[in-house]
């Protein structure tokens, strides 16, 4: 298939990290089977279930067309509304039916027995025939007097549902008849939820005022009331495990806790969420209460102490506005460090959600906040535009160091505890003029985990210990750059820092003396740098969208990269070093093949990438994007296929690539039929021999042949220490053809009047490489003859040269055509390494003979002479390129 078809090469989508939920109201469904709860959640165009057990994810639901807008289920199946269309799932992942007819955005949604009704943004309401998807009745509300806003099925009410309005009315109609039954008249405030209480006759209803009314429907009587403080009630829920409790959701994130028989609050469960609380439900005949909001977050809380106040038992967080910044944390490229613009500084794990881990929000007073809370914490620091982190000493002492946007001091944070760490960096320069606008703009951490260095907006670079905090020196006598310093990097040993400034200059400098060693000018202002430590490549990306990438050894620009139309975000470089992949605001992200010089790969995504962070084991790529929530892995396609990866014409239009969902993505393209252009991107397939002037090794595995002059080792080693044993009945066996290729010995049907009396000449049976080599003696032709002895084990091999022996029943005639095989195959250049093997064997199993035949002794005087002049061939190509390869590295040094 042609680049241009597949998108990308190298990468795939694999699946996304961190997405939770939306704004949506989750859905909890009870397995009978399993005895067990589920919760399910909105992302984007799928849903995910989770248990309730554990929270753990348990399927992804099928892509649709468009993001979810709806979700409701019931005991079969799961149905999501999109624009005017509404799908069924089953078994929480595939579509089995589709409902189309509405006109308009479908916004509510009620599975009521064998059907399913649904209302649209026009106030037409549709009740469907759930499995022959037809429209069982449609009945249209006038939206100036009653437009619907909230939609449930009173308890043992048959036939009837109860339809809320944004007017504050309720009417309850009978769907199989068709007529409304009952109007309520209201409370003079829009109806927002609908919600069946534990007791017939009686329901919830939430208001857009704040208010909660306790009516019961059957008498238009007006039980309990109760008014909240946070604007309009968006979920409730009543507990049903012997506690007359109510909970309340609200658009600030706060739910509140109503007790109806002592017709009170009894708690509040402030800063549930930091969003609108989008739905909550208690478990049937369990203390347990779910929630969820779009700050894409699930929580499960537990009502087990007094107080009336429920404890946060479990839960799934991610981030909940776009992170920023990713980066692999360790060698083992499991774990990925995101900062968000939600102030959070997350740890994401690519192999289970149970190791994810938050470290919490940068805050100036840790102690503080804790008391006071994330939301009500005057210390806290907003959100980190970059950091690094190393693993060496992380055990020790805080191994993070981040910068956030517009501060001037850099925090610490600890992995290994999970939060902030101890120190808070700032140089003591500005401490008597604090009004200059100044802020910490790069940072990096050395190899040994002992110190940080960190770049200022001022032009000024600043060492640090990591694990005293104190400052150790700073770069140049008094300013590093004449501006804003836009990246600094320490290299693998703690010998050079390098940085880069607005001032259009690189500086390379002496990491302990911090003296300068090197100077050079840029074309363009950088916007950021990128050090490779193992290859000790610089990638420098400057402001008129190109990529330079330096060599700290020789202190040169060794590559330009240009292609790019919108300012580059972020860059990684592959574990060898050979590959650096950009991401830019002109939505592509390109993979440069830095020895070649030439962009390989390129794709289109539909949100630019703000970060990128390929693993350190090389498996998967992962990315950011703006306005999403969730860090998305591509996998790498090279490690597990033949990727041929040639470079790419300069007018090539990159394609879109969609970005992966929770879980593997499948390839439905692998039964399109290849178009004629699919030939530029051809597996490369490389032939017998490149040359006939060069000697080439066969493809065999050593196995075959390495072994082959230590065979009486192995056997006397592989030696049975006792006798088989001889089974009572043994079983049928159709007898077979030895050799590598399996194949039946047919037995042969003596011919009518043949003699029953065995011919002792039969037991001498000669072999096919035998007669192949007998054949060749005069034709000079062995192609046969090696192609067989290519197929056979070391045994095999062994066998067939030990039997041309005269004393094993051979001749004098096949041993010299066996020595004539050999100069066959060194005369054509190829299999250099079996003609050595088996000419070893020969020489010693037949060396005796072969002394004491003139014809054998001629023959072998042959090979000895073919043999040395081959060798002195080779020695010179390999001298040659001995002296070629030293040449470049004095010429580099």
């Amino acid at each position: 298939m042609s680049a241009g078809k597949k998108g990308s090469v190298i990468f795939s989508g694999f699946r996304a990290l961190g997405l939770y939920s939306n704004h949506l109201a989750h859905v909890v469904r009870f397995h009978k089977k399993h005895r067990e709860f589920y919760v399910i959640t909105a992302v984007g165009q799928c849903f995910h279930t989770y248990n309730v057990k554990k929270l753990g994810i348990v399927a992804v639901s099928n892509a649709l067309p468009e993001d979810i807008s709806c979700m409701a289920a019931d005991r079969m199946l799961v149905y999501a509304a999109y624009g005017k269309v509404i799908s069924a799932f089953a078994k929480n992942k595939e579509v089995v039916h589709t409902y189309t007819g509405h006109q308009a955005e479908v916004h509510l949604l009620l599975p009521f027995g064998d059907h399913l009704i649904s209302v649209d943004k026009e106030n037409v309401v549709i009740i469907w025939d759930v499995e022959s998807e037809e429209t069982y009745l449609q009945i249209s509300f006038d939206k100036v007097t009653f437009e619907v806003s909230a939609v449930m099925h009173p308890s043992t009410y048959l036939n009837k549902i109860l339809f809320g309005s944004s007017q504050g009315s309720l009417q309850l109609w009978n769907v199989k008849s068709n007529k409304l039954l009952f109007t309520f008249s209201g409370w003079t405030s829009a109806v927002t939820v609908l919600q069946q209480t534990p007791a017939v006759d009686v329901v919830g209803v939430g208001l857009a005022s704040g208010q909660i009314i306790i009516h019961n429907i059957k008498f238009d009587e007006t039980l309990m009331k109760f008014q909240q403080d946070w604007g309009p009630v968006t979920a409730l829920s009543f507990r049903t495990d012997g506690h007359a409790v109510m909970a309340s959701g609200s658009p600030i994130g706060h739910i509140g806790l109503w007790d109806l028989e002592e017709k009170k609050i009894v708690g509040q469960m402030r800063d549930a969420h930091t969003t609108s609380i989008a739905g909550l439900t208690f478990l049937h005949s369990e203390p347990l209460l779910i929630t969820n909001g779009a700050d894409n977050a699930i929580r499960v809380w537990i009502f087990d102490i007094g107080g009336g106040e429920g404890r946060l038992l479990r839960h799934r967080i991610g981030h909940s506005a776009p992170p920023t910044k990713i980066r692999h944390h360790d060698q083992s490229g499991l774990h990925l460090l995101s900062s968000g613009q939600d102030g959070t500084l997350q740890s994401f794990s690519t192999v289970h959600e149970r190791f994810n881990k938050s470290l919490g929000h940068g805050t100036l007073n840790k102690t503080k906040a804790k008391k006071k809370g994330v939301n009500h914490d005057t210390a806290k620091l907003p959100a980190i535009t970059t950091f690094a982190s190393e693993t060496a000493r992380q055990s020790d002492w805080d191994g993070i160091i981040a910068c956030h946007r517009g501060f001037l001091l850099a925090t610490s944070w600890n992995y290994q505890k999970g939060s902030i760490g101890t120190h808070k960096l700032e140089p003591e320069r500005f401490n008597r003029n604090r009004s200059l606008n100044v802020h910490a703009t790069a940072v990096d951490i050395s190899s040994c985990g002992n110190f940080a260095v960190i770049a200022l907006s001022s032009g000024h670079i600043d060492m640090y210990n990591m694990q005293s905090g104190l400052h150790r020196g700073h770069y140049g006598e008094d300013k590093a750059h004449a501006g804003p310093v836009r990246g600094v990097s320490v290299d693998a040993l703690n010998q050079l820092t390098v940085s880069v400034g607005a001032d259009h200059l690189l500086k390379i400098w002496k990491f302990k003396s911090k003296e300068l060693l090197h100077t050079n000018s840029l074309t363009a202002a950088p916007a950021s740098s990128l050090l490779h430590r193992d290859s000790g490549m610089l990638a420098i990306a400057l402001d008129n969208f190109t990529v330079h990438i330096l060599d700290m050894e020789t202190r040169r620009i060794v590559r330009r990269f240009s292609g790019h139309r919108g300012q580059v975000n972020d860059m990684t470089f592959s574990p060898d070093g050979r590959w650096l992949i950009t991401a830019s605001m002109d939505c592509t992200i390109r993979t440069w093949d830095l020895p070649s010089g030439s962009l390989v790969d390129c794709f289109l995504v539909d949100a630019a990438a703000v970060s990128l962070s390929m693993s350190p084991t090389g498996n998967f790529l992962a990315s950011s994007h703006v306005d999403g929530l969730g860090v998305y892995l591509w996998s790498n396609n090279t490690l597990c296929s033949m990727v041929s990866l040639r470079p790419l014409p300069a007018d090539y239009e990159p394609t879109v690539i969609m970005l992966p969902g929770s879980c593997p993505s499948k390839d439905t393209e692998e039964e399109e039929v290849l178009d004629d252009d699919s030939s530029e991107m051809v597996e490369y397939i490389s032939p017998e021999q490149l040359d006939e002037q060069l000697v080439t090794l066969s493809l065999l595995p050593d196995s075959r042949w390495k072994n082959l002059l230590h065979l009486d080792i192995i056997k006397k080693r592989n030696k049975a220490k006792e006798p088989p044993k001889v089974p009572k009945a043994a079983p049928f066996f159709i007898p077979t053809i030895p050799g590598l290729v399996p194949g039946f010995a047919l037995p042969e049907t003596p011919a009518a009047g043949q003699s029953k009396v065995v011919n002792l000449g039969v037991l001498a049976q000669k072999s096919t490489f035998y007669l192949q080599l007998e054949k060749a003696f005069d034709s000079c032709v062995y192609d046969d003859p090696v192609k067989l002895v290519k197929e056979l084990g070391p045994s095999a091999i062994e066998t067939e040269i030990r039997a041309l022996s005269p004393d094993m029943g051979g001749d004098v005639r096949v041993m010299q055509s066996f020595l004539k095989m050999i100069i066959s195959i060194l005369r054509s250049k190829r299999d250099f390494d079996l003609a050595q093997a088996y000419l070893a064997l020969f020489l010693k199993l037949h060396l005796r003979c072969i002394a004491e035949e003139p014809q054998l002794m001629e023959e072998a005087q042959r090979v000895s002479e073919l043999l040395q002049e081959m060798w002195i061939s080779v020695q010179t190509i390999l001298n040659q390129n001995i002296c070629l390869l030293s040449y470049i590295k004095s010429a580099l040094l």
